[in-house]
């Protein structure tokens, strides 16, 4: 940590991270996890929570996703980062999103009221909270657009 002192109280975003869990069976793709919300705004989302002082950006990543999810995690890309504003309606989050991969059976946890697999034709977009609707259409997207490479 550095030695410099602010002459000031540093007022800036919140830093979050969010994860899209792909889940498998060995090879087959089975969907990814959403969470439901314990505590407001309740509804749908991604895994995901508080960077911790001190804590790297992967690192918090995968301590969230076994917090709330129970799943032991493997980072395997990001997706981007989010930082609207308005993304949380409780005060300015910037988000890091990663996708990550997991084997085994999702239990809710922490934050999370229950963790469920959803198959990419069963994500209930309507009811997703935060900006995750928007995240998950970009997911969607780049992961289209990676198979189509293939």
């Amino acid at each position: 940590m550095s030695e410099y002192t602010y002459p000031f109280e540093p007022k800036t975003p919140y830093l979050t991270t969010d994860g899209i869990i792909e889940m498998y069976d060995g090879d087959s793709f089975l969907g990814i996890v959403l969470i439901a919300r314990k505590n407001p705004p309740v509804g749908l989302a991604l895994p995901g929570g508080f960077v911790d002082v001190g804590e790297r950006v992967e690192d918090a990543l995968v301590r969230e996703m076994k917090e709330e999810t129970s799943l032991d995690v493997q980072i395997t890309g990001l997706l981007g980062v989010y930082s609207d504003p308005k993304r949380d309606p409780r005060f300015h989050t910037a988000s890091v999103v990663y996708v990550a991969r997991a084997e085994g059976t999702p239990k809710g946890g922490d934050d999370a009221k229950e963790a469920h697999i959803y198959t990419l034709d069963e994500i209930a977009f309507d009811k997703l909270v935060f900006d995750h609707a928007d995240i998950l259409r970009n997911y969607l997207k780049s992961r289209n657009e990676h198979h189509k490479q293939c």
